[in-house]
């Protein structure tokens, strides 16, 4: 019997205390509380759990914000970091992170695959459409001004 929980269906070969943590916002804390308030023994199996105990499962986890709800909560309160101007809402914005860890090395995640930058040659400048001069002599040669 597949068990439906919040929208999620939950892993019917996993015990409850960790399928549970399938859907979003339930964590390993949440499901001690949410467990001892059910009454429901954490070591048991969720394809073995009763009907009568998946809808108290259920109905403790609906008084937490959970999936959507709760993912459009997290998004709300990053738009309102940036909208303010804060530390952490210019690190959401410019995608590097926000929690004080070092980007000159790792924060691959969310810096994106490694670009080299650097000197690139003639042949690939003039592909990007930028205009290379041809010779440092150009450079040198004394620009005459008519009067």
């Amino acid at each position: 019997m597949a068990v439906r929980i919040a929208g999620v269906d939950l892993p019917v070969e996993k015990k409850v205390d960790i399928g549970l943590t399938a859907i979003y916002g339930i964590g390993r804390k949440n499901i001690q509380a949410i467990l001892d308030e059910t009454k429901i023994d954490p070591s048991k199996r969720i394809r073995d759990l009763t009907t009568e105990e998946v809808t108290r499962l259920q109905k403790a986890i609906d008084k937490l914000p959970t999936e959507g709800e709760l993912k459009s909560i997290v998004s709300e309160n990053i738009k309102q970091l940036k909208t303010t101007g804060s530390y952490r809402g210019i690190r959401h914005a410019q995608g590097l992170p926000a929690r004080g860890q070092r980007t000159r090395s790792n924060a691959r995640t969310k810096r994106g695959k490694r670009r080299t930058v650097g000197a690139m040659r003639k042949k690939d400048l003039s592909k990007l459409g930028v205009t290379v001069r041809e010779s440092k002599e150009e450079e040198k040669k004394p620009v005459k001004s008519e009067k």
